[in-house]
């Protein structure tokens, strides 16, 4: 394999630099007080008398200056040897650094392989276990675990464009349907004409709600409230209520509430959507003369709110999955009505207010969601 090329200012020279500039520092450092200690301590011989001679080195010397001799001569000696030592020392700790530097950052390297080598398409490679410990191996492992939550985004992307692309289909399918049907049809007659009419001004409608959640979706899922103001849960309870009402009645859906004044602080507008989906999901994944029990509880932490409904039987392996987009009592885009969005709303709309929702199934048949939102100071 081919080595590219080292930048002067990577990291790896950066650390050798700096690696030899300390080692020249302490060496020179050393070297001085060497240098300062040798001239004390040759100072501090024994005067000798005057008139003396003493030979060093050869060279016959005056007792008198015997001491700074000594001392200029130890001196001297002391700066060769150290300034041969210091230029040892500097060259070894260079080459050392750089060697070792090379092998400590090679878990970074191929951190920095794997994330330029990576694409939408291959997300699915990873970085695995490296050789050093500490924080490289963690910077690895950290990285790693992001790449799994990006393959999953991008996967659970894909999952919601193929189902809204689906949901889109259908009634566009039937719009198209029904005008070629009736545009071929030469006697098609007045009731005919408003028989299409019906069937895609009902397909028409379909495709708006869908868009309209999708929106409320995207605005919703992981973004702050635009407002945040004081509220009554159990208020938007009643008002979610009257838009759901008419559709009960007509299924014979008996409705049973324990509201209490309930304080909560948010987007008004979101919190009557949280109710209004629960409750819309309660009638429309009911049975035939079924029933709904809703509540309200204010609390010191957590205000509550629960809508327990009857209904088919849920497997509760796959409650979570409610809470998917396009996901119907478990099952993908089986349901007659809905667009399959209305406890992900929930669910984002919740998480906006930095509250949590949870679902369980009911003995018998039917769904329990429960709602906690932060209580109103």
């Amino acid at each position: 394999m081919n080595r590219r090329a080292v930048p002067f200012g990577s990291l790896r020279a950066r650390i050798t630099l700096l690696a030899t500039g300390l080692a020249a520092g302490v060496s020179l450092v050393l070297l001085w007080l060497a240098w300062m200690l040798v001239g004390d301590a040759v100072a501090a011989v024994p005067q000798m008398p005057p008139g003396s001679v003493v030979r060093v080195d050869g060279v016959d010397v005056d007792a008198s200056a015997l001491a700074a001799h000594l001392r200029d001569h130890a001196r001297d000696k002391v700066l060769v040897a150290g300034s041969i030592a210091f230029f040892c020392v500097v060259a070894a700790t260079g080459i050392l650094a750089w060697t070792f530097t090379s092998r400590v950052l090679r878990p970074l390297r191929d951190i920095t392989g794997t994330a330029r080598r990576l694409s939408v398409e291959s997300l699915g490679e990873r970085i695995g276990d490296v050789e050093a410990r500490g924080e490289l191996a963690e910077l690895a492992h950290t990285f790693d675990a992001m790449l799994d939550r990006l393959q999953a985004a991008f996967e659970a992307q894909r999952h919601f464009v193929a189902n809204a692309s689906h949901e889109l289909r259908t009634p566009l399918s039937v719009i198209r349907t029904e005008l070629d049907v009736t545009l071929s049809d030469p006697d098609a007659d007045p009731a005919e004409l408003r028989r299409m009419g019906g069937v895609v001004r009902e397909a028409t409608e379909r495709a708006n709600q869908l868009v309209g959640s999708l929106l409320l979706l995207a605005r919703t899922d992981g973004a702050g409230l635009a407002v945040k103001e004081p509220t009554d849960l159990a208020m938007l309870v009643g008002s979610a209520w009257r838009a759901a009402r008419g559709e009960a009645d007509q299924r014979g859906i008996e409705a049973k509430f324990e509201t209490q004044p309930t304080p909560v602080c948010g987007d008004p507008a979101l919190l009557e959507r949280i109710a209004g989906n629960l409750l819309e999901n309660a009638v429309r994944h009911n049975v035939e003369g079924g029933w709904i029990e809703v509540s309200t509880q204010p609390g010191t932490r957590w205000a509550t709110l629960r809508v327990r409904s009857s209904g088919g039987l849920v497997d509760p392996a796959t409650v979570a999955e409610l809470f998917e987009p396009f996901r119907r009592a478990g099952v993908a885009r089986t349901a007659r009505g809905g667009a399959g969005l209305g406890l992900s709303i929930v669910r984002a709309a919740v998480e906006a207010h930095e509250g949590k929702v949870t679902a369980e199934p009911v003995v018998g048949g039917g769904l329990s969601v429960t709602v906690m939102l932060p209580a109103s100071g």
